[in-house]
């Protein structure tokens, strides 16, 4: 597979990421739905409304989520409504809690782990999808980023559980940690070959805490900030993320490096590659 363009600049503002969505010269077509993250209340990390609200503006996009699988204020259809409109997701755009209705099965048979994916049944009412990405670590995963985001983050309250369990809802919180991991490599497959070239990644490397922006108690972040990127492949993106990590001279990179490496978070990346879900090979490109 040949190398992938990631495009990268050190320069964090909403209007940065209006040019990093021009540098990958696709336009999106038809109605286009934009995967970010609410964040749980009380987190204080999570990007904000008026961070995303100019590159969502630009793609006339509607905000998509779906229900998490586990307690907190984001369980619940309602629950994530008032979640949304605390956080003010609801006053910059129209938003969409995909599996409110209900969900869909998407099948993965090349799958390491599971053959199949549940997800947000609203997922059909759009024709492409820009995934907004806030890249930071994980307590489970080892690290947040595209992958993580079209994987567990697309995947409905049951399809959450069903990635985590390894196709074994019972087992959330038991199942073997790689084959998590491969699992979500297998469900991002499936969100990949749904939308095809009609889907693209941008990443945001700033408020890098070893937690999600899912957990309501996380640690701030030690890490400074490193920048934005963009890609129309997400392994070769968060490959770039985890480098630029690596790469960082900043004392606390050890502190984030320490929680992907004790969770293997590269092996979702190196598991996703392996599917054909895109390269880890990249050529970054940097904009002033």
């Amino acid at each position: 597979m040949s190398k992938a363009k990631v495009y990268f600049t050190k320069e964090i503002t909403p209007q940065s990421m209006i040019r990093m969505y021009e540098a990958m010269g696709v336009k999106l077509p038809g109605k286009v739905a934009v995967k970010l993250h609410s964040g749980e209340v009380g987190n204080q990390n999570f990007l904000r409304p008026d961070f995303m609200k100019p590159i969502i503006d630009y793609v006339k996009g509607t905000i998509v989520e779906c229900n998490t699988a586990y307690e907190g204020k984001r369980n619940t259809t309602e629950a994530h409504w008032e979640t949304m409109k605390l956080h003010g997701w609801t006053e910059i755009a129209e938003v969409d809690i995909l599996d409110g209705k209900g969900e869909i099965e998407l099948a993965v048979p090349e799958g390491k782990k599971i053959q199949k994916n549940f997800v947000g049944a609203n997922i059909e009412n759009y024709d492409s999808m820009l995934v907004l990405s806030h890249f930071k670590g994980h307590p489970m995963g080892g690290f947040g980023g595209a992958l993580k985001n079209i994987s567990i983050g697309l995947a409905s309250s049951h399809g959450k559980s069903y990635i985590h369990g390894v196709g074994d809802v019972d087992a959330f919180w038991t199942s073997d940690h790689d084959s998590f991991l491969e699992s979500m490599a297998d469900a991002s497959k499936t969100i990949v070959d749904r939308f095809g070239e009609n889907i693209v990644f941008i990443s945001v490397m700033k408020n890098m805490s070893v937690d999600c922006d899912c957990c309501a108690v996380a640690e701030d972040p030690a890490i400074a900030d490193i920048g934005i990127l963009s890609s129309t492949d997400p392994v070769a993106l968060d490959q770039a993320c985890l480098d630029l990590v690596y790469a960082s001279k900043d004392p606390g990179r050890d502190h984030l490096l320490e929680r992907i490496e004790s969770k293997n978070g590269v092996h979702t990346v190196e598991a996703a590659a392996d599917l054909g879900v895109g390269s880890r090979e990249y050529e970054l490109v940097e904009l002033a």
